[in-house]
C-alpha cells in the first residue's frame, strides 16, 4: 500500500478531487496547511502596520490506495496543483479500517 501526500493551492482542491473520482479513487482527506515556498512573499497593511506573511496558506490531500495506483494519482495531483505542488509517495506497512456502524444485534449485548 502506498500513501499520497499533496501540498497544492487551496483553489485546486476541488479539480484534484473530481479528476480523482472520475477515476475511481472515492477516499481522501484535505486538510488545512500553510508552508514557505520560493513565491513571493505577501505583504500588507493592517491597523497602519506593514505585515508580512511567508507563509502561504495551502491544501494538504492524502490518500492511502494500492500501490500499483499511487504513480496514476500522484500524476493527478501533480499536474493539476500547478507549479508549486508538491507531491510525496510514503509506503504503508499496515492500515486498520475501523468499522464503526453496528447491527441491531451487536449493538444490543445478549443476556
Amino acid at each position: 500500500m502506498k500513501m499520497v501526500v499533496a501540498y497544492v493551492d487551496p483553489d485546486r482542491v476541488d479539480q484534484i478531487r473530481e479528476e480523482l473520482l472520475e477515476q475511481g479513487f472515492l477516499s481522501l482527506s484535505v486538510l488545512d496547511a500553510s508552508g514557505s515556498t520560493p513565491e513571493v512573499t505577501m505583504s500588507g497593511s493592517y491597523r497602519g502596520a506593514v505585515m508580512e506573511r511567508h507563509l502561504r496558506p495551502k491544501a494538504r490531500i492524502e490518500c492511502v490506495l494500492g500501490g500499483e495506483y499511487a504513480e496514476s494519482v500522484a500524476a493527478t495531483m501533480a499536474r493539476i496543483g500547478g507549479d508549486h505542488a508538491f507531491v510525496l509517495v510514503l509506503p504503508v506497512e499496515q492500515a486498520y479500517p475501523v468499522a464503526t456502524v453496528k447491527t441491531a444485534d451487536e449493538a444490543v449485548p445478549a443476556g
